[in-house]
Order: structure tokens, then sequence, then C-alpha cells
């Protein structure tokens, strides 16, 4: 019971993230989603941590810029916020481009993808066509079944 331990520290945060709602909720996308996805701390079984560091996977809908979410999280978490990258956006087609019409003429479907592809580079209207199942993507088993 002697020490600060930061794993205790980080854990009002680390709730946040898990709980907290952006209140924009894009049709197409769904809510900005937050994910703690790696957590380091300590070094052995008997010294308190003086550290803890995260990661938190946010995916941000078309509601939101990388820095207004950003913003937000600098000012409701009490730990030190570093990007990884502000370089990558979310990208995306108005459901009334001629494109989007032609392909919903044809019976396609329109999907907002959650995952992340050169399409963040775009700064133009853009749009992923493609076979199969938004929700294999990016496995390890990745696949294709010969119908799609």
């Amino acid at each position: 019971n002697e020490g600060d331990n930061a794993i205790y520290r980080a854990l009002p945060d680390l709730d946040w993230f898990r709980t907290y709602q952006f209140p924009k909720v894009s049709d197409l996308l769904g809510p900005v989603k937050m994910t703690v996805t790696g957590v380091q701390a300590g070094s052995q079984h008997n010294v308190v941590p003086d550290q803890c560091r995260y990661v938190v996977d946010i995916r941000v809908n078309e509601c939101y810029t990388l820095e207004e979410v950003l913003e937000t999280v600098r000012s409701h978490v009490a730990s030190s916020v570093e990007p990884r990258s502000v370089r990558l956006r979310s990208s995306g087609i108005a459901m009334d481009h001629p494109l989007v019409r032609a392909g919903r003429a044809l019976g396609a479907t329109c999907f907002g993808s959650p995952t992340l592809s050169d399409q963040a580079l775009l700064r133009c209207p853009s749009l992923k066509v493609g076979p199969g199942h938004s929700g294999r993507s990016h496995t390890a088993d990745e696949f294709l079944y010969l119908h799609e």
C-alpha cells in the first residue's frame, strides 16, 4: 500500500473510454467507437507500477473531425493523450451521388465500413466496391465464398 499505483490512476480513464457515447451518430457508420486494445504496466509482482500505458482504437464517423474527437478525449481523461496519427480520415460519398444511385439501381446495397483502407487518404467523394462480408475483412482467416 505504498506508492502511487499508475494502474489505479488509469482506471477512471479506461472506464470513460468504455462508457462514453459521442452524441452525434451517423446513419451509415453509427456511433464513434472507442476500444481499449492494449495495456502495459508493472514490471514485477511486488513493485507498485509507476507507469501505465494503454492504446485506444477510435473509429470516427463523418459527424466529427479527428481534432474534435481528440479534444473531447483530452477534456475527459487525466491521462496524457498522444494520437498515433491524424492523417487518416473518414471518407465517403453522398447517397444521392450518381455512382451510388447507379449501384443501387443495379441492386447493390450500401454499407458503412468500419475498417481502414487507403480510401482514408482521399480528399474527394469515394466508395469501396467489392465482394464478401465486411466482418471478415482484416481478420487472420479472411475469405470469400465462391457465390460472393
